[in-house]
């Protein structure tokens, strides 16, 4: 997976004085647009669009200071409509603009090539299954929030503290297969994983595809239909909340890099059981994958 993302990265390189599309890039990495973009975010720490972004002004810039073409050349060479657009965007990476950095030959910003390798240390083991899964259904509390990389997410923390505990008690009820009890579910997350963009938050449970018969949802509950298919199932625990955060990290670092599945568009489901301090943390992470070739 790792060389073959290389060799799309070697494509962008080639590339970036033309329009770069990402299916072209996943048919070269072998794999979906979705896989790819979430593996290289989870990979990088930033999104596609933004590492190709940021290598066009990287070109761009040694291109302002050899002072050959005129900067409206070079800003139509990269993509940009206009002057204006260009220097809007070279400023935001060089903190100059490129008029004043040809003049004064400032010193620019770079944003270097990347390329991945994957680095085996063998210190742990990732405890995993894949199952496949007939259709289901999520129910609870639904909220708009943006997403948090690293530390809190407040807007979901304030979510949560908002919710009646008579109705999650009432929502814990409904609960009728794995992952039991309440748990986290994200979906209709942005293709780009890009920090503050915005993503559906449920605080509910996981019921059969239709509702039991005899129960009703809660007052304000939304019902999330989810359809059959495969499911990576990933378990860890320790500290809280760094358990958790290095979880997600190495599923995408190592796991997926490692085996012979990529993700594809579904919720992610999280369920969490701390320690009765809230210092340690157990949980079961639920991705949905399908086969390389499936």
């Amino acid at each position: 997976m790792l060389e073959r993302l290389n060799q799309a990265l070697e494509h962008v390189e080639l590339r970036l004085d033309q329009p770069i599309e990402v299916e072209e890039l996943a048919r070269i990495a072998a794999t979906s647009e979705y896989h790819l973009r979430r593996m290289f975010s989870a990979l990088a720490g930033m999104p596609l669009s933004e590492y190709v972004r940021r290598r066009r002004l990287t070109v761009a810039g040694a291109e302002v200071l050899a002072g050959r073409e005129t900067l409206l050349e070079i800003a139509v060479r990269y993509g940009y409509g206009s002057g204006e657009a260009f220097a809007r965007a070279f400023r935001a990476m060089h903190g100059i603009g490129p008029g004043e950095a040809r003049r004064t030959g400032a010193a620019l910003n770079s944003q270097s090539r990347m390329s991945f390798r994957l680095t085996v240390e063998g210190s742990s083991s990732m405890r995993y299954r894949v199952v496949a899964r007939p259709a289901f259904t999520v129910v609870g509390f639904k909220a708009r929030v943006p997403l948090v990389h690293l530390g809190p997410n407040q807007a979901i923390i304030d979510f949560v503290r908002g919710i009646d505990p008579r109705a999650l008690e009432h929502l814990g009820k409904l609960s009728d297969q794995e992952p039991e009890g309440i748990v986290a579910v994200c979906d209709d997350l942005d293709p780009s994983r890009a920090e503050g963009t915005e993503l559906d938050y449920y605080q509910g449970v996981i019921t059969s595809a239709t509702a039991p018969e005899g129960t009703t949802t809660p007052e304000g509950a939304t019902v999330l239909a989810v359809p059959s298919g495969t499911w990576a199932v990933f378990t860890a625990s320790g500290p809280a909340p760094q358990a958790i955060q290095e979880l997600w990290r190495d599923v995408y670092t190592e796991w997926f890099p490692s085996n012979p599945y990529r993700g594809r568009p579904g919720p992610e489901i999280l369920r969490t059981r701390m320690s009765p301090d809230h210092s340690e943390a157990e949980a079961e992470l639920w991705l949905p994958v399908e086969g390389e070739r499936g």
